[in-house]
């Protein structure tokens, strides 16, 4: 069985299936745009696309929802992080946030056999004073992870995997696949 991940966005695909060839599982990119309610939480968004989704692709196949939630903001922009960054950009979280405890929080829905598992990760950390070098892949150059002293975008992409928020939501997907023998 090959497992699908429904994503527009080739980086997230990139990461993701780095993790799952570690693992020996298989997986397939649909490079698909979806519209997302807007609600409160990554569980929700996250859940009601895959349901909508599973109107249309074949199963089982899975997404991702991330937010981006500060401390100093009151949890803002929380699930809402995607527009913030298409609207201030990383240079207006630091002006917002600069220092500020803030997690990354993934959500991942696995659409199999008409049900939806939910698998989370967190990463915490603060936020930085300065946009960093090296990948800029959205929040990651303002995004220092607890314990280390450099942002998300100078770790490699080995360090990040293995420490990110998504890496973690991944290792628990992988996990009940493993468990319950779908591969």
């Amino acid at each position: 069985m090959v497992l699908k991940f429904i994503t527009s966005n080739e980086h997230k695909y990139r990461e993701v299936s780095a993790a799952f060839q570690k693992n020996g599982l298989y997986l397939s990119w649909q490079m698909k745009k979806y519209e997302e309610i807007q609600a409160a939480d990554n569980e929700t968004i996250s859940r009601d696309s895959c349901m909508k989704l599973a109107e249309h692709i074949e199963q089982p196949f899975f997404i991702d929802d991330t937010g981006l939630y500060i401390e100093r903001l009151n949890g803002f922009p929380g699930p809402y992080a995607s527009y913030v960054q298409d609207t201030i950009g990383n240079s207006g979280i630091i002006k917002l946030a600069s220092g500020s405890n803030a997690y990354f929080k993934t959500v991942i829905s696995l659409m199999i056999e008409n049900k939806v598992h939910q698998f989370t990760g967190i990463l915490k950390g603060k936020i930085s004073d300065e946009e960093s070098l090296g990948n800029k892949f959205g929040y990651d150059p303002i995004f220092i992870p607890d314990g280390y002293s450099i942002s998300l975008a100078e770790l490699s992409p080995y360090e990040k995997n293995v420490i990110s928020h998504r890496g973690k939501a991944l290792d628990n997907l992988m996990g009940f696949l493993i468990s319950n023998h779908i591969k």
